[in-house]
């Protein structure tokens, strides 16, 4: 293992144009579940009566959004949860201009709080809430106090009383084309693509690896992954710890 990270610390330092590209793998060691795992589906159909994907799909939010409300409250929200050695890795890297960007399917916002710059989210950011209606900003906390909720659950707009909603990409709703657009220059531009913490299953975010046309792409992942076999590196072990190591040698 030792001699991976080595590897890779060598690939990044020698790369021109480095990009990193994470899913929910990278905010696990942090705490955050993940809740397309075996275990967080057994565990909304229990809880809730449907799966994760149907629970955070647009139709259930306009159907049922105190059904909506509850289980985004209760399992995406994590406000104790602090960036881990891979989020700390992965700023003190672009600090140190070895790495031109993140792309997350994360919706956390560590790695800006760890310190990183550029990136790009995906899936939004639990920490911007919007009107549906004036379109009016909000922060996280506003959402979670129960004065500005109906029935407890469904944040309500102080100015015009539309439903306030978290800026995140719901199952049959499309992706920002704006972070979109800038995540796939970043990873046609990039000469070494690391991936980490995905298994790469999940589209269309998964789909953006046909634009790498660089030289090194690099996989961490705990399991493995459908692209293994077009890796230049595989390194099947904790993102924390791989990236983490990179930073004492």
């Amino acid at each position: 293992m030792d001699e991976k990270i080595k590897r890779l610390s060598e690939l990044i330092h020698h790369s021109k144009n480095t990009v990193f590209f994470g899913g929910a793998g990278v905010s696990t060691e942090s705490g955050i579940p993940d809740f397309r795992s075996e275990k967080g589906l057994y565990a909304a159909q229990k809880a809730y009566g449907h799966s994760p994907e149907t629970l955070l799909s647009h139709s259930l939010f306009v159907e049922k959004p105190e059904l909506f409300f509850r289980y985004y409250q209760e399992n995406l929200i994590a406000l104790h949860a602090k960036p881990n050695a891979a989020h700390l890795a992965l700023a003190k890297l672009e600090q140190q201009g070895l790495l031109h960007a993140v792309i997350t399917q994360n919706i956390d916002g560590l790695h800006q709080e760890a310190g990183s710059q550029r990136v790009y989210e995906l899936h939004g950011s639990n920490w911007r809430q919007y009107c549906m209606d004036c379109s009016k900003n909000y922060t996280l906390p506003y959402i979670l106090d129960e004065a500005h909720c109906k029935d407890k659950l469904i944040p309500i707009c102080e100015v015009c009383g539309g439903i306030v909603r978290p800026e995140v990409v719901l199952y049959e709703e499309s992706l920002d084309d704006t972070v979109v657009s800038g995540a796939i220059e970043a990873i046609a531009k990039a000469d070494l693509l690391i991936v980490g913490g995905t298994s790469l299953a999940v589209y269309p975010a998964a789909g953006l690896l046909r634009y790498f046309k660089g030289k090194n792409l690099v996989l961490i992942n705990k399991t493995k992954t459908p692209y293994d076999g077009e890796a230049q590196l595989c390194i099947h072990d904790s993102l924390g710890k791989v990236l983490g190591g990179i930073s004492t040698l």
